[in-house]
């Protein structure tokens, strides 16, 4: 078998292992599980997440996942917590405990101190019948037949198997608050995800200039105008409501059909009907119109009135694209 082989070989085991570990997961899980999400659902305080070593940088993806989806956590290191960090944990707090093999020196450590002040522990652990398992409320069976590690040492399967139950937990909390795209949004305001699901039209539309004609205008009005405004278009305008559309395909058209342009005018070349979007529409609404017909940009309406162009690049600025 040459290098490349070998390596995608490696690279495949090490999905099937994982793979069917996640699977089993599915059938280790018991009422606990529901009854730890009830619990976290119905808590007045946060989540507090903890964890040693490989376990810990889990803790604080899952922390990221539960705060993004509408329930408040905070990661602490154990090894941390036992020097001082201990004073993050608050009275109505929800503490979940990750170890795989729940019998570390740090944990067994915390896990007296939280039970000593009387808040609730979830633990996940691949061994429900460790310290950790015994002295949690709830345990969530992250049990693993074997690392994808060919000496069965490093966290690769086990840790994949927090990850997951990590991302159940979330998940069914933002089904039980019945947590939409609206409030993902809101917690997600920067990026390009956030912005699809809150950014309109008139968000972008407003920033352009805003080129428009008359019917009558001449073609050196019509170029001028898409020149000038640079959105390569220009709406034709007839008592502030759109009759037709020109753009600078158009305008080669024109040229490449026509000896004489001198009195052409903006009516003589316009398209007819052309494709419009309001201005409180979703950006993400434009983006998909654009596509559908193969176009650069819109006319934008307010109430029956023309209110401007959203431009395709608009778009790809803002990440919509």
């Amino acid at each position: 078998m040459n290098t490349k082989q070998s390596i995608l070989s490696t690279a495949k085991s090490t999905i099937e292992i994982e793979s069917k570990a996640i699977e089993n997961l599915s059938e280790l899980l018991n009422d606990e599980f529901a009854e730890a999400v009830e619990l976290i659902y119905n808590s007045k305080g946060r989540v507090i997440i903890t964890g040693i070593g490989k376990s810990a940088i889990i803790a604080t993806k899952i922390v990221a996942t539960l705060n993004s989806t509408g329930t408040p956590a905070v990661f602490m290191h154990a090894a941390d917590a036992i020097h001082g960090d201990l004073g993050l944990i608050l009275e109505d707090d929800v503490v979940i405990c990750i170890s795989k093999s729940g019998n570390t020196p740090e944990i067994k450590v915390l896990v007296p101190l939280i039970k000593n002040a009387k808040n609730k522990m979830i633990a996940i652990t691949g061994n429900k019948d460790s310290y950790l398992g015994q002295q949690a409320d709830f345990v969530l069976n992250a049990y693993v037949e074997q690392e994808a590690c060919p000496n069965n040492l490093a966290p690769t399967t086990s840790t994949t198997a927090q990850l997951v139950l990590g991302d159940a937990l979330a998940v069914c909390l933002l089904e039980l608050r019945g947590f939409s795209s609206r409030d993902f949004a809101k917690y997600h305001p920067g990026g390009s995800l956030g912005k699809r699901l809150y950014l309109r039209v008139n968000d972008l539309s407003s920033q352009n200039l805003k080129p428009q004609v008359g019917l009558n205008a001449t073609i050196k009005e019509v170029i001028v105008e898409i020149t000038e405004k640079m959105l390569g278009v220009t709406a034709v305008v007839e008592n502030n409501t759109i009759v037709g559309i020109i753009t600078d395909g158009d305008l080669r058209r024109m040229l490449s059909k026509s000896d004489n342009i001198a009195n052409l005018t903006a009516k003589d070349i316009m398209s007819n009907n052309p494709r419009r979007i309001a201005e409180d529409a979703m950006a993400v609404d434009a983006k998909e119109l654009m596509e559908a017909h193969e176009i650069s940009q819109l006319l934008v309406e307010q109430d029956g009135k023309y209110a401007g162009v959203v431009h395709l690049h608009d778009l790809i600025k803002e990440g919509i694209l």
